[in-house]
């Protein structure tokens, strides 16, 4: 199945990467940050179409479309375009997120760095890959020496969580902060040692299952800001190498309202 995921993740690149910096619609959503193009929508037919041919009594859950429920255990999670935002201003920095859970675990997740042509894959129990070569997070246990990701929702204005205040801590105390507009890269390359911490708040499913298996698999630990285990409807991740976690968890902790 991860070879058909990963195949079909390459089918959805292919699209995205045809319409970029082309002219398309763009729509709406929440608020004019919060957006939609055709792309994403015509990214998300083909793999719902691939899903429903090959996968029928496989239930989706999926970014554009309302979820598909079928009585199956499996069920898809995903993200036809990870980093819309960046697609329509003509930042190449995005990607297609695909994970499958069954009895609501995460047993496949799947990457695609569409502009750069990489495939981020994992299985459960069966260690995290980047292409074919397997991947590991890094072993930095000084947050001062840490380069640390994260991304900001939507309603940024409204200041969720102390968001801002949480962005000024780590900044202050890390070597750097990034943030790349994709949260499924930044998980992958956090599983592979780039990045040794990723924090977010109001991720939604899709930006979650396949990343957060993916770090996991590559020895990393996903929490909420508590230091709890989560799923993927959780509204906090903490991600680290597992090294930089405790102290980054503190911090966030202080900033919490």
């Amino acid at each position: 199945m991860i070879n058909n995921v990963i195949n079909i993740c390459r089918e959805a690149g292919e699209i995205i990467r045809d319409g970029f910096q082309k002219d398309y619609l763009v729509e709406f959503k929440s608020n004019s940050s919060d957006l939609v193009t055709e792309i994403d929508k015509k990214s998300e037919r083909h793999i719902i179409e691939y899903i429903t041919k090959e996968y029928p009594t496989h239930s989706i859950i999926t970014e554009e479309s309302s979820p598909v429920e079928n009585t199956s255990p499996y069920v898809w999670v995903i993200d036809p375009l990870d980093g819309t935002v960046n697609f329509a201003h003509g930042l190449p920095i995005f990607s297609v997120s695909i994970g499958i859970q069954k009895n609501t675990v995460t047993i496949i997740g799947v990457v695609y760095d569409v502009m750069r042509n990489i495939i981020y894959a994992s299985e459960l129990n069966g260690g995290a890959y980047k292409e074919s070569k397997r991947i590991k997070v890094n072993s930095n246990g000084e947050i001062g020496k840490s380069m640390l990701v994260t991304g900001f929702p939507y309603n940024i204005g409204e200041n969720p969580y102390n968001a801002i205040e949480k962005f000024n801590a780590l900044l202050r105390i890390s070597r750097a902060v990034r943030r790349l507009g994709s949260a499924a890269i930044d998980f992958c390359m956090l599983a592979e040692g780039i990045f040794d911490g990723f924090w977010e708040v109001h991720l939604n499913p899709w930006d979650i299952c396949a990343g957060k298996l993916i770090v996991e698999e590559a020895g990393g630990l996903v929490t909420d800001f508590e230091g709890n285990l989560i799923n993927i409807f959780s509204s906090q991740i903490l991600a680290s190498n597992g090294y930089i976690h405790d102290e980054m968890r503190q911090i966030l902790k202080k900033t919490h309202y």
